[in-house]
């Protein structure tokens, strides 16, 4: 996994993985791995949470209000 920059310093966020159809995200309070994937989250969602993971601001924001249990159970 990756380290999740977190140019704010104000996300729950430690680290995370992506696949060519999935994202993994790490948290900090829990220190669980969450897979959000096409077939969970949709394929806009997951692209877009990639995007943010690269640019490391803004993912937990946008899990929170989009995507929060869309992962994979």
């Amino acid at each position: 996994m990756e380290r999740y920059l977190d140019l704010d310093g104000d996300s729950g966020i430690l680290a995370y993985e992506i696949g060519e159809t999935y994202i993994r995200v790490k948290f900090d309070r829990t220190f669980k791995i969450y897979t959000y994937s096409y077939q969970s989250a949709g394929v806009n969602n997951v692209e877009e949470m990639k995007r943010l993971a690269r640019h490391g601001d803004g993912l937990n924001s946008y899990i929170k209000l989009n995507a929060n249990n869309l992962y994979e159970k």
